[in-house]
This record gives C-alpha cells, structure tokens and sequence, in this order.
C-alpha cells in the first residue's frame, strides 16, 4: 500500500503550478514535464507532491518555493478574511431588512386588530335595532301577521341571531389579539353547562338528522372557571361537530372527572382532519378550505378563540382526528379547591 503523504503547507495550496507559472518562477514546459514526471511514477512508489517534484528536478528551489506557498496561503488567508467580512455585512443588512419587515408585519397587524374591533362595535349599533324591529313585527306589535310573514321573520330572525353572534366573535378576537381576555373566575359547575349547551344544540342537529349524544356523570365537582366564556367554547366546539358531520352521523358530548381535573370531551363521527392540517386549524382567519366554493361557511375565528380562552384558563385543546372517520376536541380544567 503507497505511503501517505507527510503533512505539508503545499496541501493547503490549490493549483500551485499554474500559480508558478503565472508569477514566471517556473516555465510552462517545466511545468509539464513534472506533471508528467508525477504520473509516470509506479503506484507503489512514495507519494509525492508536485512541489517536491520540482524541487527534485531543479525546477526550483526550496526556499523558493516555501515563499510561493507562504505567498498564496497569505493570499487564501485574506480572500477568506474578504469572504468573512462580506459575509458579515450581508448578514447584518439581511437582519435589519427583517426588523424591518417584522415591523411593519406587526403594524399591519396592528391596524387589523384595530379595524376588526372597531368595524364589530360599528355594526353592534344596527344589529340592537334590526333585533329590536324584528321582536316587534314577531310580537304583532306592529300589526297582524300572516302564516307566510311569520314564516319568513322567523328565518329573519334565525340569520340575525347569527351575525350577532359573528359579531360578538369578532369583537371577542379583537381583545384576545390585545392580550385583553378578562375572566370572571368562580366555582362553576361544568357538567350543568355541558348540559345547557347540548340542550341549546339540540334543535340544530334535529335538522341536520343527527344524533346529539350525552355521556354524563350524575354529579361532578364544581371547577374555577368563567362560566360564560366557557358556554361559549363548549358551544363552539359542538357547533363545529354538528357543521363537519352528515346524516346519518352523530356527536357525542363527554364531561367526566379525572382527578384533579374535570374533562369536556365532543366527539364526532364526520369528515376527519388531515393529519399534516391539524396544526392550522387553531390560526385566525383560516379555514382548511380556503376556495371560493367551499361547502361550510364561518369566519375561521372560532377554535382560534377557544384555544385563547381555554389557555386563558392554564389548559389547551387536545384535538384527534382521522379522515371520514370523524374528530374529537377534548379540554380539561382544574377542580376548584
């Protein structure tokens, strides 16, 4: 097996020849005849490295040819300090270019919140006197109605009641954005409110032919929380089950104590989450399918806004799903002590 070469300051020069030539120490022919030299040397001979070679054949000498590799190893050395230093000044020019994207990412989010908070407050105004109108004409307080008015003031009322409640959203997202989600914390008995919140549903699934299943203890310890704010993401998370799940489908609503913990699990039986999806599905503003002909409607705000006000809480949603086979959301709060 050949030797292997003796570590040597040629190693760090690359092209020394051409470099020899270029400065005139060496004459091209010289050049070649070395490289030719070096290949016609058995394989079972000593390595040798075109520097020697030259030396040997008195191409050059020693002391000159130390200075030559000295010379391009100071020449690599500032090239490579160059390099650095470019380097350097582009990775500076590159981070101030993303302060400064980030700030204005953060002023226009900024003025999103802003809009959002102030157009929701704007549009509260109308809503209070379409209500107002509507309880009135449904009251027969403006006059007799017939079967078909009070058909359509009912649908009319239905759809009024929903943007309201888009409404509230919307305002609900503007404060969590401002860090500003206010909880009136108290004893609260979840499982009441479980059941409140299915009862309230009950209607919605009925014509959507589904089933809207319990699976109740007969009595559980009470937990600290808002009592309102969690209403709402319990109706939240079992409106989203009802809107993903087609007849002959069905949701089932779990509320059950694990110490120290009472737990709120909705299961459902509908289109599933694609697993590379489920890390988008708690953004604001996104829905999985963002087309213009998309089959379920909604501002994309609503697990955005359970995932603030269940953290809020010291807790998080926990979500399982598997595609036509159906999803479930489950949070945990803790016992109050």
């Amino acid at each position: 097996m050949p030797d292997q070469l003796n570590l040597t300051p040629e190693m760090l020069v690359p092209r020394l020849g051409d470099y020899l030539v270029e400065r005139q120490i060496i004459k091209a022919a010289d050049l070649v005849y070395a490289l030719e030299y070096q290949k016609s040397l058995p394989a079972d001979h000593p390595r040798r490295l075109l520097g020697q070679i030259l030396v040997d054949l008195g191409f050059i000498s020693q002391k000159r040819l130390d200075e030559a590799i000295t010379e391009q190893v100071i020449q690599l050395r500032n090239a490579l300090e160059q390099a650095n230093a470019q380097l350097e000044q582009r990775v500076q020019q590159r981070t101030a270019e993303l302060k400064e994207a980030l700030a204005k990412l953060n002023e226009l989010n900024q003025l999103k919140t802003n809009f959002v908070s102030n157009i929701s407050h704007e549009l509260r105004t109308p809503m209070t006197h379409i209500k107002g109108y509507l309880e009135l004409l449904r009251n027969q307080d403006l006059g007799e109605l017939t079967q078909e008015q009070r058909t359509a003031l009912n649908t009319m009322q239905k759809s009024s009641d929903r943007l309201e409640q888009l409404i509230e959203d919307l305002i609900l997202f503007s404060m969590s954005e401002r860090d500003q989600i206010m909880l009136r914390l108290q004893p609260t008995n979840l499982l009441d409110l479980c059941r409140t919140v299915v009862y309230r549903n009950q209607a919605r699934a009925s014509e959507k032919s589904l089933l809207l299943l319990t699976d109740f203890p007969e009595k559980a310890p009470a937990v600290s929380a808002d009592p309102q704010k969690i209403d709402w993401v319990i109706n939240q998370l079992i409106d989203n089950a009802i809107k993903f799940t087609s007849a002959p489908g069905k949701v089932t609503v779990h509320c059950f104590h694990d110490e120290p913990y009472m737990i709120v699990r909705v299961e459902d039986t509908g289109i599933g989450i694609p697993e590379n999806k489920l890390g988008e599905i708690f953004e604001a503003f996104h829905q999985l399918d963002g087309s213009s002909t998309r089959k379920f409607g909604g501002t994309g705000l609503g697990l955005n806004l359970c995932q603030k006000i269940v953290e809020a809480h010291g807790s998080h949603i926990v979500v399982h799903s598997q595609i036509g086979k159906g999803s479930v959301f489950e949070f945990r709060l803790k016992i109050e002590e």
